[in-house]
């Protein structure tokens, strides 16, 4: 009984925000063709506040965890940046020695690689000669790196050039990482308000975390962020240990030489969309290409089949369940955010297409529309407790308006409802 009595009530479900006609008629496309013409105009500065709000909701849960500690929001935005940016070189510093002692090991071991390079192109033309086939191969290819080098010394002079434009573009890098890294750091000290801000605008919930429309939004973007990190996880070891199985079975020897490289390097990779995967399979097909043809075929075959496996395996189990968005969808949002902002869109695209998602259940379950007929209200999405409660209001407010009393039509039948018959005078 103790417990029963301390039970708190359950949230009474909030009534839904009726979608006048006028607003239909008039705000809804003005809205839609003011949001497209700011997308339009804002450019590279819309693109910075974007990235600035997917950094600040994806930091936004460890800036809560750190408050726990009674601290003040400033000091625990200040204490979650600075543990993120030592992160970073020690993570690099760790991970610098496995891959610097593979790195020289390869680059020790590149002249062995040329010379396997040149003693196939050997074989090749020794095979094309004995065969009557008029091909030079190898003089071709001496030619070319003759070529190659005298390319490097006539350019020597457009070095400079070069390098300067490289500097600019660094600088104009630096400046925006910097700015959007301000942006982010105002978004987290300002979160509070601006959850409250938010909250006013949208339709209101029902009191619980769960229908609180901040906290879903938040919810789905930490998701794509576990999601995707886990994601690269898996890809990058699977990559690591199939390529050192390769090097123990023999198919690829240098395989099990660099495979930790190159699970780190694939696993990287995997984070870029649509050329990520394919740029994480270059450095150990280039390898096994020049120590044998039919060794990066192997190689091939192998990160074709981890494709596979991405795509039909891995990907939707993670991401159908972090997104929950139809594969179609997130192929159209990647397609989308590359067009309009080149790679940088296409990271942002999936947050942004989470976000999208929550925004469009959420107006779901909470706004109704103002019918345009005598119909009853077309209701957003399918009935649930929220606007079953809603048309049972509706339904009871019009069954307690008075009804308006029809008027008498012309005929020799139609009498008033006020007078009584009147009985025949004997």
């Amino acid at each position: 009984m103790a417990e029963e009595a301390h039970t708190p009530p359950a949230a009474a479900p909030a009534a839904p925000v009726v979608v006048a006609r006028w607003v239909q008629l008039v705000m809804l496309p003005l809205c839609v063709l003011a949001l497209y013409a700011l997308a339009h105009a804002g450019g590279v500065v819309l693109l910075l506040f974007i990235v600035a709000s997917v950094l600040a909701l994806i930091l936004n849960p460890l800036v809560s965890l750190v408050q726990r500690a009674h601290l003040p929001r400033t000091l625990a935005v200040i204490a979650v940046y600075a543990v993120f940016f030592t992160a970073l070189p020690v993570t690099g510093f760790l991970l610098s020695g496995p891959v610097a002692d593979q790195a020289t090991t390869f680059a020790r071991d590149v002249p062995g690689l040329v010379d396997d390079a040149s003693a196939s192109l050997d074989d090749v033309q020794a095979f094309f000669d004995d065969k009557g086939i008029d091909v030079q191969i190898k003089g071709q290819s001496e030619s070319a790196l003759a070529t190659l080098q005298d390319r490097v010394l006539e350019g020597s002079g457009e070095i400079v050039a070069v390098t300067g434009e490289l500097l600019r573009r660094l600088i104009e890098l630096s400046f925006y990482v910097i700015l959007v890294v301000v942006l982010s750091i105002y978004m987290l000290i300002y979160g509070p308000q601006i959850g409250a801000l938010v909250r006013k605008v949208m339709p209101p919930g029902d009191g619980t975390p769960q229908d609180d429309y901040p906290t879903r939004v938040q919810h789905a973007v930490f998701g794509y962020v576990r999601g995707q990190l886990l994601f690269s996880l898996i890809m990058g070891t699977s990559a690591g240990v199939a390529l050192w199985l390769f090097g123990v079975i023999g198919i690829f020897p240098d395989g099990r030489t660099y495979a930790f490289a190159f699970g780190i390097f694939f696993g990287l990779m995997e984070l870029i969309p649509y050329v990520g995967p394919v740029l994480g399979a270059l450095p150990p097909m280039i390898v096994a290409l020049v120590q044998d043809p039919l060794t990066a075929v192997w190689v091939a075959l192998l990160f074709l089949a981890l494709q596979q496996l991405e795509g039909h395996v891995v990907a939707p189990n993670i991401f159908g369940r972090s997104l929950r968005l139809n594969p179609l969808l997130v192929i159209l949002a990647l397609l989308l955010g590359g067009e309009i902002y080149g790679l940088v869109g296409a990271l942002v695209a999936l947050p942004i297409a989470a976000v999208l998602r929550e925004t469009l259940v959420y107006l779901r379950d909470h706004v109704v529309f103002e019918p345009w007929g005598t119909g009853q209200p077309i209701l957003v999405g399918q009935p649930g407790p929220v606007i079953e409660t809603a048309a049972a209001a509706l339904a009871v407010e019009r069954a307690a308006e008075p009804e308006a009393e029809p008027e008498p039509g012309p005929g020799p039948e139609s009498k008033p409802e006020s007078e009584e018959p009147v009985e025949p005078r004997r």
